[in-house]
């Protein structure tokens, strides 16, 4: 009988990561010591995955709000400094907006509506057009905002983020007017000093702003891009991809971690003969039907994979394959006729009628949100993934 079961996805327990640790020896020996336990045989083209969080502790890539506050008061001069489409978030963005009030002596604060990039509404779209509101077109006062809307709580984690912020800058000591727009270009009629605060966008909106005559124009990524006092740093994406440590400290995104991956490929290797596939992975690229979040709030999915991992699926739709081409068959001989089918696919299958349906993202996108979901976020203690059977297909025995 053919074998029953296609893709498996495990979270390995490990230690508590601390700074200096060995990562490479601890996934190697946790992985190997689970498929011990467990009872399972690594083989080939598996997946070892590890949060990006680990590596960036055992890094000891962090740094203080003090350090966010003195770099930034270096680039754009500590005036007035406007703050523009940060994302909601107490894990993801409060710490860095302490340090950037700090270094400045007011914040001209800038939301986007009627949610932030990643799906954080301050408002509903129903709302909006009660209220004859063009997201588009209008800009809001916070005054206007609040005869309008009132104070709203975001749905998951109960906070009025447009308060929580205006708080936390005031208790930086800098002042702070807020107001609610969609277009970039109207940050300038308040000050030529702006940090763009989103992520996937940040490279249109800085280049808007630019040729709209912005002066100090700087994204996330661009702020903590060297060593401040020492502190931890990520040359390519500065604050992106940060998350809350303490109230005054923030883990960066991990650095130079290509030869983490190869190196924990290469000593899997040595130990089981097994070639298998390594990455680090953040956030998934996935939405909430619900709260309508779209979860990737890291500048990417995987910083550093092994070169297995490139690429896209090339799959064929079984149930298309079923219901046309073959819908003449069934039992052995549609199931033969499918696996025939798949051993002599192209090797791109994009634009054809029999791949319609399939997901053509990036492997390690669609992997890493697979880890993202396996680990989860809270307390499992599964920071390492064990992915077997990815690339199988349903002539696999």
């Amino acid at each position: 009988m053919s074998r029953m079961v296609g893709t498996v996805s495990r979270g390995i327990r490990a230690p508590i990561i601390r700074e200096g640790d060995d990562l490479k020896a601890i996934v190697v020996d946790s992985v190997l010591e689970a498929a011990r336990q467990d009872g399972f045989q690594i083989r080939d083209r598996d997946i070892v995955a590890m949060t990006e969080a680990i590596v960036a502790r055992a890094q000891g890539n962090y740094c203080t709000v003090d350090d966010i506050a003195a770099d930034v008061k270096e680039k754009l001069g500590g005036g007035t400094v406007g703050v523009i489409f940060p994302i909601l978030s107490r894990n993801r963005f409060a710490i860095c907006l302490r340090g950037i009030a700090k270094g400045a002596k007011k914040i001209v604060l800038m939301l986007s509506y009627p949610s932030d990039e990643v799906g954080n509404h301050l408002i509903d779209w129903d709302s909006m057009d009660a209220k004859d509101v063009d997201p588009y077109r209008d800009v809001l006062s916070l005054e206007q905002y609040r005869e309008l809307f009132g104070y709203n709580v975001h749905r998951f984690t109960g906070v009025d983020y447009v308060a929580y912020y205006s708080d936390l800058i005031r208790s930086c000591g800098a002042e702070v007017e807020v107001l609610f727009a969609n277009d970039a270009r109207e940050i300038l009629k308040h000050t030529k000093n702006v940090i763009c605060c989103d992520i996937h966008t940040r490279s249109r909106t800085k280049r808007i702003l630019k040729a709209a005559g912005g002066e100090n124009v700087y994204g996330l990524d661009e702020i903590m891009t060297a060593s401040v006092n020492g502190s931890g740093y990520n040359e390519n994406y500065g604050l992106l991809g940060s998350n809350k440590a303490t109230e005054d400290k923030v883990k960066l995104f991990p650095r130079n971690c290509q030869p983490l991956v190869d190196a924990i490929q290469a000593e899997i290797l040595e130990k089981t003969g097994k070639h298998v596939e390594v990455m680090v992975y953040g956030d998934g690229a996935f939405k909430d039907p619900v709260g309508k979040i779209w979860e990737l709030a890291d500048p990417v999915v995987s910083p550093a994979y092994t070169a297995g991992l490139e690429g896209t699926p090339n799959e064929l739709k079984l149930k298309y394959l079923a219901d046309n081409d073959f819908a003449q068959l069934s039992g052995e001989a549609l199931r033969d006729a499918i696996k025939n089918e798949i051993q002599k696919k192209d090797d791109d299958l994009v634009g054809k009628m029999v791949s319609e349906g399939t997901t053509p993202r990036r492997l390690t996108d669609l992997i890493g949100s697979l880890c993202d979901l396996t680990s989860g976020s809270g307390d499992k203690g599964t920071p390492i993934v064990f992915i077997q059977g990815y690339f199988d297909n349903y002539t696999a025995e």
